[in-house]
């Protein structure tokens, strides 16, 4: 056992059990919600996934270690601190040396997943390219941790506040199999539609399980991501939403932000002027994809056990 790791009881049986575990980060409840809708979402999406079949770890770094599952309690903490840095790989061993609170992004939750062996992951939306990367050389570590740790993601696209065509460009050029889920249109995070064809397309779970499991039999290492459109009817408007964000983009550049400050500002700028619209949507996908990871973990887990297909619930 890693000694930086500190895993939740539940978790550690399950994962010595071979029964479904799905990660999840959590600097989607110390950066990326208000206070007390954070909170509230991440025991909600903990207990969807254990509706459908699944044992949820939310993942986040404190007193020098890794903590794969979270008491509530400390999920209590990491939505309503202040003084929670948000760590991606290049952060995590700084802020366990210092034995600070973090909340991980998309890239450390994976490594620290990997490291637990934890194959299923969920969240939101990843990062990406962002726009206008051609001068600033913005490109989240989230792209090339995925095309190096054998995690699978599953998120509602990548976050429609990026350059999309750019990110699936350079998700193409690293390798990374990006599949959606039941439609043939790649989606926007707060939209179902982006105006992108998606570069693969499965319908089940037992599918993209298949998929997964036949790709890291062949030692073909990295992730998958797996593509969840928003349901229609808890969507964003596509055309909508695009006029705030150039907002918030502008914002943010009138405000000299820059790396890892920009995001949080984005969603925080988008969600006030959306008069809490995209907030809702924002928690509607993320319930969303925390369903499709838990069938995904089921179908995964029977794979590699030989049992039976677990029904939906």
């Amino acid at each position: 056992m890693n000694a930086y790791l500190e895993i939740h009881p539940e978790v550690k049986q399950a994962l010595a059990e071979g029964y479904p575990v799905v990660a999840l980060e959590s600097t989607i409840i110390s950066h990326g919600m208000p206070y007390p809708q954070n909170v509230q979402t991440a025991i909600e999406v903990e207990d969807i996934i254990r509706k459908n079949g699944a044992v949820p770890a939310t993942i986040a770094i404190f007193n020098g270690k890794c903590y794969v599952g979270l008491t509530k309690e400390q999920l209590e903490y990491f939505a309503s601190a202040k003084d929670v840095c948000k760590v991606s790989l290049r952060d995590i061993s700084y802020v366990i040396s210092k034995k600070l609170y973090g909340a991980t992004t998309v890239a450390a939750t994976m490594r620290i997943a990997s490291m637990a062996g934890i194959k299923i992951f969920v969240t939101g939306g990843i990062g990406g390219v962002h726009r206008d990367a051609i001068n600033t050389m913005d490109i989240s570590a989230d792209l090339t941790e995925m095309s190096q740790t054998s995690v699978a993601v599953v998120s509602a696209g990548v976050k429609s506040i990026l350059d999309i065509g750019l990110t699936l460009e350079y998700l193409e050029t690293m390798g990374i199999p990006v599949v959606t889920i039941g439609q043939n249109e790649f989606p926007s995070f707060y939209s179902n539609k982006s105006g992108f064809n998606s570069p693969l397309r499965l319908d089940t779970p037992e599918e993209i399980a298949s998929l997964v499991n036949t790709k890291w039999n062949m030692e073909l290492a990295g992730s998958v991501l797996i593509a969840n459109p928003v349901p229609e009817d808890e969507g964003f408007d596509g055309k909508g939403i695009e006029t705030y964000i150039e907002a918030a983009i502008k914002a943010a550049a009138k405000n000299k932000l820059s790396g890892k400050e920009v995001t949080p500002f984005l969603l925080k700028y988008i969600a006030e002027h959306t008069k809490g619209e995209s907030l809702e949507t924002n928690i509607a996908l993320i319930k969303n994809n925390a369903k499709a990871g838990a069938l995904i973990a089921v179908a995964y887990s029977n794979l590699r056990s030989n049992k039976q297909p677990a029904k939906d619930s």
